[in-house]
C-alpha cells in the first residue's frame, strides 16, 4: 500500500490514477494550447510555455473528482453495475468541476469546445476509458495476476480476527492460502508464490529475525507482524490486541492530541467548510423544512443528546425523519426500511440531508467536520461494557463524517460498532489535517451512492 496524505492506496490503483490523470493533462494541453513547440538546440528541447500550469490544474481536478467518487477503490471494480454507474457519474461530473475551476482561475476553455470530436465526444471517450481500465483490472484480479496471496501464522483468536478482517472488506485483493499454528511452523509446508506471510503472534514474528520455526522466509516474500498488517494493509486497528497493551493504549490518545497551530487550522477548516456548505445547501434546507412541516406534525428539527469530546454531552441537531412517537419504547438503532421513518424521512436519510443541521453543531464547536460519529449516551454505556477501548474515540471531537463512515456501512449491532471502532482508532493514530481533507473528498462517494444509508 502507498500512503498518500494519510490514505492507503494500492499501487495498481495509484498507477491507474497517474495514467488517467496524465492522459487528461495531455488532452487539456493539446485541446487548449495546441501541439507543443519542439526546437533543436543543444539536443532536443520542448517549449511548453505557461500552458503547463493550466493543464496540470485541470487534470488534477478530474483526478480528484474520480477519487472522490471512488473510481480508484478495488471494490468499485468488483460489481459491474456499480462500476458502470461510478464511471458514468465520474465522467459527467468531471465537466462541471473543470468548468468551475477554470472560471475561478480564469482559464480559457474555448479551445476545448472547438476540439474534434467535440466535448461530447471527449466525454464519451473518457467514460469508455474509465470503464475499460476497470474491466481490465477486474479481469486481472480474476486471473490472479494482482491478487495478493498471504499465509497466516498464528493461533486463535489472533489469527481468526485477522482472517475475518481480510475476508470482510479486502476480498479479491488478499487471498488466504494457508494458515499454520505458531508451534512447529514449517515454511516448507507453505504454498509457493506467496505475496506475504503474516505472523499473528508477536512472539513468533520476532523470533530470530526472518527465522521462524523451520525454514527462512524468502526475501521476496513480504513479512508482517499482525499490527503492521492491520494498519498498513487494512487501515484498521486490532482492538483486542490494542486492549492487551494496557497502559500502551495511551499511545493512541497522545497521537490524537494536536498542537495549537494544528488545532487552530482544523477549527478554521471546520468553520469555513460548514459555512460554505450551509450557503450552498440553503435552498435544500428551506425545501426540506417545508416538506417536513407539510407531511407530518411535529418539530422540524430533532434534538438529541449525544456524547462528544472527552465524554461530554451536547445537543445534536437533525431534520426530523421519523414519527414523533418513534422512541416511545426507548432508544433503538435504526434498521433497514425502518417503519418509524416518514415517507419523506426515508428519502432524506438515504441522501443524508437529515444530517445537514449538524453544520450548526460544527459552527458552535460541538463537532468537527471529520471525526468519529457522535453516539447517544445510552448506546455508549452499553457498548463500552462489551467493546474494549470504546471510550477512546472521545479523545477527539465527533465528526459529521469520519474514517469509519467512508469505509464501513451503517452500524446497527455490537459487531458493527466494534468494526467501526477499529477504523476510528486508526484515525486517532494517524490523524492529520491532510487526512481530514482526503476523508472529506471520499465522503462525496458515500453520499452520492447512498452507501450504508438507512
Amino acid at each position: 500500500m502507498r500512503d498518500i496524505l494519510g490514505f492507503k492506496v494500492l499501487p495498481e490503483m495509484l498507477g491507474l490514477w497517474m495514467i488517467e490523470t496524465g492522459i487528461c493533462f495531455f488532452t487539456f494541453y493539446l485541446a487548449l494550447h495546441g501541439a507543443p513547440d519542439f526546437a533543436v538546440g543543444n539536443g532536443w528541447q520542448v517549449n511548453l510555455g505557461d500552458a503547463v500550469g493550466d493543464a496540470v490544474v485541470l487534470a488534477l481536478t478530474v483526478g480528484l473528482v474520480g477519487f472522490a467518487l471512488g473510481l480508484y477503490r478495488p471494490t468499485t471494480c468488483l460489481e459491474i453495475r456499480r462500476m458502470v454507474m461510478s464511471t458514468s457519474v465520474g465522467a459527467v461530473a468531471s465537466l462541471p468541476a473543470v468548468w468551475l475551476v477554470a472560471k475561478a482561475l480564469n482559464i480559457d476553455l474555448t479551445g476545448l469546445f472547438r476540439v474534434t470530436p467535440g466535448w461530447l465526444g471527449l466525454l464519451l471517450a473518457w467514460e469508455l476509458l474509465l470503464l475499460a481500465t476497470r474491466l481490465l483490472y477486474t479481469l486481472a484480479l480474476r486471473m490472479d495476476v494482482l491478487v495478493r496471496r498471504v499465509a497466516i501464522v498464528g493461533a486463535p483468536p489472533a489469527a481468526e480476527r485477522l482472517i475475518d478482517a481480510i475476508g470482510g472488506l479486502r476480498r479479491w485483493v488478499f487471498r488466504i492460502e494457508a494458515i499454520q499454528p505458531p508451534a512447529g511452523f514449517d515454511l516448507a509446508k507453505l504454498p509457493r508464490g506467496l505475496w506475504g506471510v503474516v505472523f499473528a503472534d508477536a512472539a513468533v514474528a520476532t523470533a530470530g529475525g526472518h527465522q521462524a520455526g523451520s525454514g527462512t522466509v524468502p526475501s521476496r516474500v513480504r513479512r508482517f507482524d499482525a499490527e503492521t498488517f492491520w494498519e498498513d494493509q487494512l487501515c484498521r486497528i486490532d482492538i483486542d490486541a490494542a486492549a492487551g497493551l494496557g497502559d500502551g493504549v495511551a499511545a493512541y490518545a497522545s497521537l490524537a492530541v494536536a498542537g495549537r497551530a494544528a488545532t487552530a487550522a482544523r477549527r478554521a477548516l471546520d468553520i469555513a467548510a460548514a459555512s460554505l456548505l450551509l450557503l450552498l445547501t440553503a435552498p435544500v434546507l428551506a425545501i426540506t423544512a417545508v416538506i417536513i412541516r407539510l407531511e407530518s406534525p411535529g418539530p422540524l428539527i430533532y434534538r438529541q443528546e449525544r456524547t462528544g469530546l472527552d465524554g461530554r454531552s451536547f445537543t445534536l441537531f437533525k431534520f426530523r425523519s421519523m414519527r414523533t412517537d418513534a422512541e416511545r419504547l426507548g432508544p433503538t438503532w435504526a434498521a433497514p426500511g425502518d417503519a418509524r421513518a416518514t415517507r419523506f424521512g426515508r428519502l432524506i436519510r438515504k441522501v443524508r440531508i437529515d444530517e445537514l443541521p449538524q453544520l450548526f453543531n460544527i459552527l458552535r464547536g460541538d463537532m468537527s467536520m471529520v471525526g468519529p460519529r457522535p453516539e447517544r449516551p445510552h448506546f455508549v454505556d452499553q457498548l463500552a461494557r462489551v467493546i474494549p477501548l470504546y471510550h477512546e474515540r472521545a479523545r477527539v471531537k465527533p465528526g459529521l463524517t469520519g474514517w469509519a463512515q467512508v469505509n464501513y456501512p451503517y452500524g446497527a449491532s455490537v459487531a458493527d460498532a466494534k468494526a467501526k471502532l477499529s477504523y476510528d482508532l486508526y484515525y486517532l493514530k494517524h490523524r492529520t489535517l491532510a487526512f481530514d481533507l482526503m476523508i472529506l473528498l471520499a465522503t462525496v462517494r458515500v453520499i452520492l451512492f447512498q452507501e450504508g444509508a438507512r
